[in-house]
């Protein structure tokens, strides 16, 4: 989004036609309301905008529900956004620990101000980027006085009088569209400056989840999150947002429920086992954070091999932490042996995982016999230690 689009956007017409418009989710429908908006005389630049708005709506309602309907976004502002349901567990964080008034660095469009101001804390929202500001304003207007917003740099913020610090530093290229990543010593602003910030007050830093571990420092509390299966992000928590005895978290959440590992330090993992009836894979936000070892030793499991974040047991018991598989077959991995059971079963729909073995599953796929109306999940690792380690394809049920 250009400032012309931005111009004409932010205006009352603007603003109405977006709704008039209403949720555009293909691309035949955003071709067809650009046409018709055309045709009814309206600028390019307004025409752009609405119908840009009214396609990200669409597409931020995975992030923000129903309050997408009535907020404004860039496309890189949107993909950057903290999911609203995790934002509401920053948010609650801070007020456990008694703050009220938070500094929002790096705001973005809003997303985490959203859940600060949602719970009723001040926050002052400060984003580099002008259009970026321009738009956490318009989403973060119906607040109020309770939320400032700011166009400006985060090392130049003067924190006097604010409680503590929420930051998101700028860890792509610059650009509302088509972004890139980029190296941590490019990050603005610096960890560097942010870690020193940190001994001073309490903070929050949201970073990439697979962020090099020998980065972080000792006196932080390392939280990586997941939501429904993907992990989205790692949080550093400073001072008193950081909880007692605990350097090490796992936040799962996935639909409505949400579970949380904790530990002091990186759990040491359970032995390698022979493979068992059951087979578990951890989800990511576990895996991060080195705690695999946790959710062995409570579900009774050891290793299927050394490096490879499956775990394996004869227990019938699972938790949160994990997705779980019943073993069916353990197969040698070659194709015309996994077609040969895939065919007995009836198995006509396959979702295939794998781990340890190098192997494009989309390719792998092309080659099964699916036929039938059964459906199974084909796991495709490494089992064993040493030289009695092999390849396997597990093919199993979801418990």
């Amino acid at each position: 989004m250009d400032k012309a689009e931005l111009t004409a956007l932010l205006t009352p017409q603007g603003l109405r036609m977006i709704d008039e418009v209403g949720p555009l989710a293909s691309t035949a429908e955003v071709a067809a309301a650009v046409s018709r908006l055309r045709a009814a005389g309206h600028s390019p630049d307004l025409v752009s905008a609405v119908v840009g708005q009214a396609h990200l709506r669409v597409r931020a309602e995975g992030k923000f529900g129903p309050f997408a309907e009535r907020m404004l976004f860039t496309r890189a502002g949107l993909e950057q956004a903290t999911r609203l349901e995790v934002a509401a567990r920053h948010a609650g964080r801070f007020r456990a620990a008694g703050i009220t008034r938070v500094a929002d660095l790096g705001c973005g469009i809003g997303g985490d101000a959203l859940g600060l101001a949602g719970i009723g804390l001040d926050v002052l929202a400060v984003d580099a980027d002008e259009t970026t500001a321009a738009l956490a304003a318009y989403n973060l207007a119906p607040f109020g006085d309770a939320v400032t917003v700011r166009q400006g740099l985060a090392e130049e913020t003067d924190l006097d009088g604010w409680d503590a610090v929420w930051l998101d530093p700028a860890r792509r290229t610059a650009g509302h569209s088509e972004t890139s990543r980029t190296r941590p010593e490019d990050w603005s602003p610096s960890l560097d400056w942010a870690f020193a910030l940190a001994e001073r007050m309490p903070m929050g830093i949201k970073l990439g989840p697979g962020l090099d571990r020998s980065l972080l420092p000792d006196d932080v509390e390392a939280q990586w999150i997941s939501v429904d299966g993907s992990t989205v992000e790692l949080v550093l928590w400073s001072g008193a947002l950081r909880r007692d005895g605990v350097a090490r978290s796992a936040l799962v959440m996935r639909g409505r429920a949400a579970a949380e590992l904790t530990a002091a330090a990186d759990a040491p993992d359970e032995p390698v086992r022979e493979l068992g009836a059951f087979l578990h894979e951890p989800e990511g936000a576990v895996i991060r954070a080195r705690l695999i070892g946790e959710v062995a030793r409570e579900l009774r499991a050891g290793m299927v091999a050394e490096g490879i974040a499956y775990l394996t047991s004869d227990a019938a018991l699972t938790n949160p932490f994990v997705r779980t598989f019943r073993v069916r077959d353990v197969l040698p991995m070659k194709v015309p042996a996994i077609n040969a059971a895939l065919r007995d079963r009836g198995v006509g729909t396959v979702e295939i995982k794998k781990r340890g073995v190098d192997v494009d599953p989309a390719q792998f796929r092309r080659k099964l016999a699916l036929r039938g109306d059964a459906s199974a999940t084909l796991i495709l690792t490494r089992v064993g230690e040493g030289r009695d380690a092999k390849r396997v394809a597990v093919l199993a049920e979801r418990v």
